[in-house]
């Protein structure tokens, strides 16, 4: 039996504040090179998990903020020290993304693929065979 369904992947945020548990398995990891990402997180792009809102469990939820960075998404942050953790949209219902960055050691899989490419930015150069999305 595959154990994935089983295994549990603990992550924080940069002060350790916003604890958080993911119960798998993850629906997918990808690469996100859209602008609203590379902004929030200050990064050419940002590895995202997939799971189902329910298979994350927050050991708390005291520092936890939402923004709404568009008319159907927002990101949570930790308001502490600002790591930025998650995000949930109308496009994706009952589903929540996590930053892959902010869950240390191996998961049940690695990227997929790179999304939203043609917004990558030119400074920056995969060498990667993964499969670009626009």
């Amino acid at each position: 039996m595959d154990d994935s369904s089983t295994r549990s992947f603990a992550g924080a945020c940069l002060c350790g504040v916003l604890a958080f548990r993911i119960v798998g398995p993850t629906k997918w990891c990808a690469h996100c090179h859209c602008s609203m990402c590379q902004r929030a997180h200050g990064a050419a792009f940002v590895t995202w998990i997939g799971v189902d809102s329910s298979q994350l469990e927050l050991k708390s939820d005291a520092s936890l903020q939402w923004f709404s960075s568009s008319a159907d998404a927002e990101r949570g942050f930790c308001g502490v020290c600002g790591s930025s953790i998650f995000f949930r949209s109308s496009r994706w219902p009952g589903e929540i993304h996590v930053a892959r960055a902010c869950v240390p050691g191996a998961i049940d899989r690695e990227p997929a693929a790179h999304g939203f490419a043609a917004t990558a930015v030119d400074w920056l150069h995969l060498g990667d065979d993964l499969p670009r999305k626009s």
